[in-house]
């Protein structure tokens, strides 16, 4: 019998690369549009930590952020597909999640808004790879629902809460079929569009401008979807390849303690 990752792997990335090759397209390597959601992350945490809230700059550096977490939710679910060992992957991102916790925590000065624990994006990413295993490993329905129900439920206390999570199961159900994955990406879009629009009436800033900042707020999504589905060749970079691996794990914690530092010296 199949497992969840042998399907997956057999209507995956194959069928998507051979369309590729079909059409002549060369698009952009698995590196790329990595280092690309690197820079966008960056803007959107330099928007956090340097920018005043509300400023033309701060929305925009803030907005090209969300692009990030879509474009890494699709990474997790292709590296659980496709790795040699799910183990030394799951750990990995549980190493990284502690890793990275202090700086994020100095960086952004994360206010809890009432909840006991605030925890970093990889945390939520750990969280999304345990649904993955959840999904493959636990053959009854019932309670493979509720270990999934519970794993969605713990990413509230994780960066891009529920989100990332709600976006990783939907990807793994439909993989391999362009066309769903990218309405996954949309739905998931236009909720976020819903959420940011009612965070922003409830501060008050008017329906106007709510709904431009949602809709600003959501576009980092569907550009993710677009890039991963439809400008992702299916490779990685030809030159390169372990300290790519390993400088997109140990950026993120220390891009956060950089600008923490920068942060420090600036005030005094």
């Amino acid at each position: 019998m199949e497992t969840g990752s042998e399907v997956m792997r057999k209507g995956g990335r194959d069928s998507m690369e051979k369309t590729d090759a079909q059409t002549g397209r060369q698009g952009l390597n698995r590196d790329v549009i990595k280092y690309i959601a690197m820079v966008t992350m960056l803007l959107n945490h330099i928007a956090h930590v340097f920018l005043t809230r509300g400023t033309v700059l701060h929305e925009i550096f803030e907005d090209v952020g969300y692009f990030t977490a879509p474009v890494m939710c699709y990474f997790l679910v292709e590296g659980y597909v496709y790795t040699r060992s799910k183990v030394r992957y799951g750990l990995r991102l549980l190493l990284f999640t502690v890793i990275s916790q202090m700086p994020f925590y100095l960086a952004l000065r994360i206010s809890t808004e009432g909840l006991p624990f605030m925890c970093n994006m990889f945390y939520t990413l750990f969280c999304s790879f345990l649904l993955l295993v959840a999904r493959e490993k636990i053959a009854n329905p019932v309670w493979r629902g509720a270990v999934c129900a519970m794993l969605v439920i713990a990413t509230i206390i994780g960066d891009w809460q529920i989100f990332a999570a709600l976006l990783v199961l939907l990807l793994a159900q439909d993989w391999g079929d362009r066309k769903k994955m990218m309405m996954h990406y949309g739905m998931i879009a236009f909720v976020y569009f819903l959420f940011i629009t009612r965070n922003y009436m409830w501060e008050n800033y008017g329906l106007p401008a709510s709904l431009l900042h949602g809709f600003l707020g959501c576009s980092g999504i569907l550009a993710a979807g677009v890039v991963v589905l439809f400008c992702y060749n299916g490779r990685r970079a030809k030159y390169g390849r372990n300290f790519s691996k390993w400088f997109f794990y140990i950026f993120y914690p220390a891009h956060l303690l950089v600008l923490y530092l920068v942060s420090v010296l600036m005030q005094r």
